[in-house]
């Protein structure tokens, strides 16, 4: 039966959550934030809906709906356009919009509902409220990945020979969806789009992706160009597979390789120097870690193994090794070299040294990875890191 309490979070982690986004607010010096994005909405009440939500920096929210119309609870307003919300909600002199997502109009239009107050960005609050995961959040992640991991250890028997790199990887789709994959891959902002995930094999994976992803692929069509293209899966050439885990509104990142056959020399050397990076940087995630130097020394390993050239890409370089995610797939952290961020505990990263090499292919792994009080990283996503054959 459908639930219509609009709050479906326990009440001491939405306190847990609130009091994150007051710690961000005061730092951003904002009176109240009002937000609208899907992954906002979902992080506050564990539920996606049409409306807003309102918070004070004195930790009272306020919940505006439009629909679903049955939704009921404490704070519930229903609106049927959003210039009611400001008969509801007391003057302030600084409020925070989600600018980095919301369309100019949109932000005009709601800035114009708090007279006099100067516009600050609400997404950054959220952004950094959302990087350091609850436990609620952590566990939710664990579930994930282990259920990501069982569709992993069976992809070797969804391959029959013949199959282009579509149809493996519709098969690959299937499997997840059964096995409660909600598909959706969400992603934070405009300029990157994806369907439910990346399978790349041959000279496809040389194709550069107009999206800032480490692989890319030209995909099945100009109106989505990453990605399988039709390629035939040819004797021992390596298959990359990089599928959506999805299974809660939490997702972890991971990926694998395949391949029918024997790899090369050099796809076998890539592959074990990208775990060999994996874990590297698994041993540097502490709290207190720069994130650049996560990166360039994920950097420096491929350099030293002679395989630098075709680190995160080829002609084209990703400009990252790892990125924070959770309710989208592109949160912060971002393992990068120009970043300033710096990690802590309960941050959620995927690390994704991959490599793209003329006459073999893509070749790598990914694995997404909770930064812990002390010691290593701990990895979610635990399928076999070899190279999975494919009968």
């Amino acid at each position: 039966m459908y639930n219509v309490n609009l709050q479906l979070l326990p009440p001491d982690e939405l306190a847990l959550r609130i009091a994150k986004v007051q710690h961000e607010m005061l730092a951003q010096q904002l009176d109240a934030v009002l937000l609208c994005d899907n992954a906002n909405l979902f992080y506050l009440t564990g539920r996606v809906f049409c409306g807003f939500i309102y918070i004070n920096v004195d930790g009272s929210i306020h919940y505006f709906v439009r629909r679903p119309s049955i939704l009921l609870g404490d704070n519930v307003h229903h609106i049927s356009r959003p210039d009611e919300i400001a008969s509801l909600l007391p003057a302030c002199s600084a409020i925070g919009l989600e600018v980095d997502t919301m369309p100019y109009s949109r932000v005009d239009r709601l800035l114009g509902l708090f007279p006099g107050a100067t516009l600050g960005n609400a997404s950054k609050a959220l952004r950094a409220a959302r990087a350091v995961k609850t436990p609620l959040e952590i566990h939710l992640m664990e579930e994930s990945g282990i259920r990501q991991t069982a569709v992993y250890d069976k992809i070797p028997e969804l391959y029959r020979e013949g199959m282009t790199d579509i149809e493996f990887q519709i098969e690959i789709e299937r499997e997840l969806r059964l096995q409660g994959c909600l598909g959706q891959f969400r992603v934070t902002g405009p300029d990157l789009e994806i369907f439910m995930g990346n399978i790349l094999t041959g000279e496809n994976a040389y194709y550069q992706s107009p999206y800032d992803f480490a692989m890319g692929g030209a995909g099945m069509h100009p109106s989505l160009p990453v990605g399988a293209n039709g390629t035939l899966i040819r004797p021992n050439m390596p298959v990359m597979v990089d599928a959506n885990g999805n299974f809660n509104g939490y997702m972890t990142d991971m990926t694998r390789c395949y391949i029918a056959g024997t790899p090369s020399d050099i796809a076998y050397k890539a592959l074990r120097l990208s775990n060999d990076i994996c874990e590297r940087i698994a041993e540097m995630a502490v709290p207190g870690a720069r994130t650049a130097d996560l990166y360039n020394e994920a950097v420096a390993m491929a350099n030293a193994a002679g395989l630098g050239e075709y680190f995160m890409g080829y002609r084209h370089h990703a400009g990252f090794v790892g990125h924070g995610l959770g309710i989208s797939i592109n949160e912060v952290p971002v393992l990068a070299p120009r970043s300033r961020e710096v990690l802590v505990a309960n941050n959620a990263i995927a690390v994704e040294p991959k490599f793209v090499i003329p006459g073999t292919g893509a070749v790598g792994v990914e694995n997404t990875y909770i930064v812990g009080e002390t010691g290593a990283a701990r990895r979610l996503t635990n399928a076999n890191d070899d190279f999975g054959q494919l009968a």
